[in-house]
């Protein structure tokens, strides 16, 4: 159990590292793709250089021989979710955990989320869903979720997306933004993402190490699977075994990308010891193309 100062320092260094990207790009592209329910209306004013003519209310135009036009303001009650894989999987790295990479992202994005004014739940998940906060405003609360986040200790190891994914489907009884952070390392879990996303905006983060995606040749290595524990001797010296290793990883990758574009869910692949920010606004920038066409 992790003392309460060295999880506030967490935190506090966490926030500190994801200032530049959330004031930069990050917090911008979030308000462009996630918008608000709807407008409201604000006030009459004078016309100024610029306007959109569109705006112009040609009754209180006529009253006064001058143009004005109505102002609107978008009304943001959006409820962003965070649902974290936090099964075992999650402490392999190379440089860094794809846990730490994992909180890193979703850190900025609650930032982000937080400066449009929006609700920011936390879902932390295993074999079913472990942990719920539901969805509040304001940096407090944020801090609270990362708090949560990185001094959380996970009853199970193994990862089951469809249990999990089922329970946030029936705990999320009003429309939301949910972003699934994992390796997607599980059995299928297509039925309950379909269903879902019928209802809720969902985005896939899948965090990965660039180690899973090749044997390096380095000999006689043991790999142990760390939700099952299962272990296994392998000749990375073999040629022919890290050739099949890599189709494997290969058929895999092509087998989730096409899943997800079946299921018509925006998917983005985030690699440990890359810069998250480059790929996350790549998917900014395709979602608000999809959006004008």
């Amino acid at each position: 159990m992790q003392h309460a100062k060295e999880i506030i320092r967490q935190v506090r260094k966490i926030e500190i590292s994801t200032k530049q990207q959330v004031d930069g790009l990050i917090a911008g592209n979030y308000h462009s793709v996630f918008k608000g329910q709807g407008i409201d209306f604000s006030e009459i004013r004078e016309y100024r250089a610029g306007d959109d003519v569109r705006t112009i209310d040609w009754k209180v135009t006529a009253r006064f021989n001058r143009p004005f036009i109505k102002e609107f303001v978008e009304e943001r009650d959006l409820r962003v979710y965070f649902a974290i894989d936090v099964s075992a999987s999650g402490s392999f790295g190379s440089n860094i955990s794809k846990m730490q990479k994992a909180t890193e992202i979703a850190a900025s994005l609650m930032f982000s989320a937080m400066k449009n004014n929006d609700n920011v739940g936390l879902f932390l998940f295993t074999e079913d869903v472990e942990k719920h906060i539901p969805a509040r405003k304001g940096r407090k609360h944020v801090l609270k979720l990362l708090g949560t986040m990185v001094s959380y200790e996970p009853l199970e190891k193994r990862t089951d997306i469809m249990k999990s994914m089922e329970s946030v489907a029936k705990m999320l009884k009003r429309r939301s933004i949910i972003f699934v952070i994992s390796d997607f390392i599980s059995d299928d879990f297509s039925k309950p993402l379909n269903i879902m996303r019928n209802r809720h905006d969902i985005v896939a983060l899948r965090v990965m190490d660039a180690r899973e995606q090749e044997l390096p040749d380095v000999g006689l290595i043991e790999l142990e699977d760390e939700e099952t524990g299962e272990q296994l001797l392998v000749d990375t010296s073999d040629e022919e075994i890290r050739t099949r290793y890599a189709e494997l990883v290969r058929e895999h990758n092509e087998s989730l990308q096409k899943l997800f574009r079946k299921m018509k869910i925006d998917m983005v692949d985030l690699v440990t010891d890359e810069p998250y920010e480059v790929a996350l606004n790549k998917f900014f920038k395709t979602r608000k193309i999809k959006e004008i066409r």
